[in-house]
């Protein structure tokens, strides 16, 4: 049976290979003569029109050199810390700025309604991003008239630049720690651990002791401001969760049951416009 079964095998494929090569004999008789292969099909040529021109690349060529003097190793030094600081650049403005507040708060009223998809996370950051933009534009314009349109115009070096740019954003960062109280405590911990001397202005803190104090400053606020949030949904949590518990309904899950009535306190109070207002007031 398998002498059979490999004897038929090798006949197919001894067809096979003779109607292949029939057929490529009659392809390339039909080809080789005047009538065009495929029925039907045009003659070509493989030659390129005079009128034609072809593209010119341009040479890319690409060479590194070992520096010749110590200016050419500050100025590459110089660039590469440019580069990094350009690539941090969004995060350094959103932590020197209201952004970090108007988040975490946005986010609190987020997990206080019980809310796990709506409103999106992305929705909110964008929220709190539009709303900084807005409180910070005046820092933002200051900065631009003072700092990088003389730059543009080559008036002032990056030095300068620099020096006229950290101005309104130290006063930005002061006019939210005005309290004596958290002035003391965050810019004057920052100072000390640093082995600096106390300040007498604003002008000798430098901005490596201003920045962390203002974004601990800024979690403290939003922390304070998100406990205040929570305080009302945790009532009508306990409400329903006794409710519940008396009815003897201890398997449904609290929260289905309060999840509408804290939306429904929410809309009803306009919640969103006053939060947003709030929000405002706190930094302006």
């Amino acid at each position: 049976m398998n002498v059979m079964i490999r004897c038929l095998r090798s006949r197919l494929l001894l067809l096979l290979v003779l109607f292949s090569l029939c057929f490529s004999l009659s392809a390339w008789s039909q080809s080789s003569g005047n009538e065009s292969f495929p029925a039907g099909s045009t003659q070509g040529t493989a030659e390129m029109s005079e009128g034609l021109t072809g593209i010119d690349f341009p040479n890319i060529t690409f060479s590194a050199s070992a520096p010749q003097d110590g200016h050419q190793i500050a100025f590459s030094i110089e660039l590469l810390l440019l580069l990094s600081i350009l690539t941090l650049a969004p995060s350094i403005m959103l932590l020197c700025t209201c952004f970090l507040r108007f988040s975490i708060v946005l986010d609190f009223i987020k997990r206080a309604l019980s809310l796990q998809q709506v409103p999106p996370t992305a929705v909110l950051n964008g929220i709190a991003l539009f709303m900084a933009l807005f409180c910070m534009r005046p820092t933002f314009q200051k900065l631009y008239t003072d700092a990088f349109k003389p730059l543009s115009n080559n008036e002032i070096t990056l030095t300068e630049a620099y020096s006229k740019a950290e101005k309104p954003i130290k006063e930005w960062m002061f006019s939210q720690m005005s309290e004596k109280q958290a002035y003391k405590t965050y810019v004057g911990s920052f100072m000390k651990m640093a082995g600096m001397e106390q300040p007498r202005n604003l002008s000798e803190v430098p901005m490596t002791v201003i920045i962390p104090a203002y974004i601990l400053h800024e979690l403290t606020v939003a922390f304070k401001i998100g406990i205040l949030l929570y305080i009302p949904f945790i009532i009508i949590d306990m409400v329903v969760a006794s409710i519940l518990m008396s009815m003897g309904m201890m398997m449904l899950p609290p929260v289905q049951i309060s999840m509408p009535f804290k939306l429904m306190l929410f809309v009803l109070v306009d919640g969103w416009g006053l939060l947003t207002t709030q929000l405002f007031n706190s930094v302006m």
